[in-house]
């Protein structure tokens, strides 16, 4: 690994606002280190606070705040009437599979004739949503409803409408090009959106598009309350939330926490076979959970496979099948596993035969080696290592795939956008986007985008830092300070799990487990606790002896083992004190 991976990262020690934290402290009666994580996160009034502590399912916004909503409902409401065929086009990936399952199994409970179609990402078609107007002709459908992608199709879905069939996009991802003209376009992050939540993910719409559909048939009579209960696809939405790392902020926070507890008593058999495959408990389920074995299985299915596999999986009644198509994800997941190893290592070697790549603040790779299934995955992981906007390109028969990942200081549509003329197409978002572009071209776009990030970023911007949110002694680390930390769940993506810092001794010398994880032994005030260092063995030799001082950073969990329950801090870094 490249001498640069190895660097520790810059400590970023909380903000301290006594006042403030008193405030907080005496309004809520919570932890005085809870208080202060708030504080850290740039919690500014009693108001925002409350409504992220508590909101519940009523105060999700009104989906009528989209342009466009009462469009789409009226003409879904017309398809309903007139028997029309739908088919919902989705996104492969797991938030895209998770919209259409919504979509396709509500509209199925009203009466519609519902086709699902999920392209997959195991091709280098310049576009994917040409796929969408042979099916539906195929199918004799009258209306075609995107979920999670579209709003940069414009003129492949031209071709859709010419062909007198109406579109409905909704979508999350941010416009690169004019919008399509179509029915309605439902999308948070339209130029003239009043929608307030610009962080919704593609399932996240799909269920405000299902919500005002069913307040208007509420109103109309045309179905009756116990007809349709939202609630039942709240797990759907935390899944696709989740996988596509939704902020879990605001309203996304609240379909997220009310969606987990839809999850851990799901009927979904799929669902629960998956979870299952996965080793996880679907009762305890949590977003790491989600994130770490969840996603990637059906993940691997627009990787590699067929994503359409996914939906089938979600929308099951039939508990064999579902048995069936777990084990088939599985075994897609491992093989992915075997392409994603293959690609990472080929990548980690030439970095670390080549550490002048370094010294630039972007970092642009290609091959016709590495399969594009997998080329998120890398980029995502070569970005956070290395700390710098990275594109990764898979190159077959002269088209060039490529996904980026990047940093907040250097946000990716803007530089895509001023180089349009270079590419094929683009689109996502500012922290993760693709592309397409011609062979011939890559070159230059290298070029452009490695000298972009060095006129940008600082050698500050592409250091690591760990942002640290309260100091907190063992003696508050119990199981009541527990109980107060978890009122900030669910953690995720926007609302990470805290990071707290603390002086103790190692007390004995630590001990590696698993070959690749660090057992440590700390004491503060006479109490102490074990701290687990995950792929921290390599540091075994900076702290091998006892009685060391040592500045810890880490996040505390509850170790249940042998039905004994156990406070452990999982280590995120440690500095030698002096």
């Amino acid at each position: 690994m490249a001498e640069q991976a190895n660097l520790q990262p810059i400590w970023v020690y909380p903000k301290e606002d006594p006042v403030w934290l008193k405030k907080i402290i005496d309004e809520f009666q919570i932890h005085p280190v809870t208080a202060q994580i708030l504080v850290s996160r740039k919690f500014d009034s009693l108001d925002s606070i409350h409504q992220f502590l508590y909101a519940k399912l009523p105060n999700l916004l009104d989906p009528h705040l989209f342009p466009g909503m009462g469009t789409a409902v009226r003409r879904i409401v017309k398809a309903l009437h007139k028997k029309e065929n739908i088919l919902i086009y989705g996104d492969n990936d797991v938030d895209g599979m998770t919209a259409a399952a919504l979509l396709t199994e509500f509209l199925t409970t009203l009466g519609a004739k519902v086709f699902f179609f999920v392209p997959s990402r195991n091709t280098m078609q310049k576009s994917l949503i040409n796929n969408a107007l042979e099916y539906a002709i195929h199918n004799h459908c009258k209306l075609l409803i995107t979920v999670d992608c579209g709003i940069t199709a414009s003129k492949d879905l031209q071709e859709i409408i010419d062909s007198n069939i109406d579109v409905i996009i909704t979508d999350h991802h941010e416009p690169t090009t004019k919008i399509p003209h179509c029915v309605a376009t439902l999308n948070p992050k339209l130029i003239n959106s009043t929608y307030p939540n610009r962080d919704l993910t593609g399932v996240g719409v799909a269920f405000k598009l299902a919500h005002a559909l069913t307040n208007h048939l509420l109103e109309e009579g045309k179905i009756s309350s116990d007809q349709i209960d939202l609630k039942d696809y709240l797990d759907l939405v935390a899944l696709g939330t989740i996988s596509d790392m939704g902020a879990l902020k605001g309203e996304n926070r609240i379909l997220v926490r009310y969606g987990l507890t839809q999850l851990r008593k799901t009927k979904r058999i799929g669902l629960a076979k998956l979870c299952a495959i996965s080793e996880l408990e679907t009762t305890e389920v949590t977003p790491v959970d989600i994130a770490s074995k969840v996603a990637p299985r059906l993940n691997s299915l627009g990787r590699i496979a067929d994503p359409n596999k996914g939906v089938e999986l979600l929308l099951v009644k039939d508990e064999a099948t579902a048995e069936k198509l777990a084990n088939e994800l599985d075994l897609f997941n491992i093989e992915r596993q075997k392409i994603e190893k293959q690609a990472s290592n080929e990548i980690e070697k030439y970095i670390e035969n080549h550490p002048e790549l370094l010294q630039e603040k972007a970092i642009v790779l290609h091959s016709e080696n590495w399969h594009p299934g997998v080329i998120a995955i890398i980029s995502a992981r070569i970005a956070k290592q290395y700390n710098r906007p990275t594109v990764i390109i898979s190159i077959d028969q002269k088209i060039g795939k490529g996904s980026i990942r990047t940093i907040p200081e250097f946000p990716l549509l803007p530089v895509l956008k001023e180089n349009a003329d270079l590419l094929v197409n683009f689109g996502g978002h500012d922290y993760a986007a693709g592309l397409t572009i011609n062979e011939d071209q890559i070159l230059d776009f290298k070029n452009i985008f490695i000298n972009k990030a060095n006129s940008i970023l600082k050698d500050q911007d592409v250091a690591s830092k760990l942002y640290l949110d309260a100091k907190i002694n063992f003696s508050d680390l119990t199981f009541d300070f527990m109980e107060s930390l978890s009122l900030l769940e669910p953690f995720g993506n926007g609302n990470p799990s805290p990071f707290l810092f603390s002086d103790v001794k190692q007390i004995w010398a630590p001990k590696v487990v698993g070959r690749l994880h660090l057992k440590m032994f700390l004491e503060q005030d006479e109490r102490m606790l074990e701290g687990i260092g995950f792929g921290m063995a390599n540091r075994k030799t900076q702290i091998r002896r006892k009685n060391i001082p040592l500045r810890i950073a880490f996040t505390p969990h509850v170790n249940v083992f042998l039905n004994k329950a156990s406070i452990q801090l999982q280590i995120k870094d440690f500095q030698k004190e002096m």
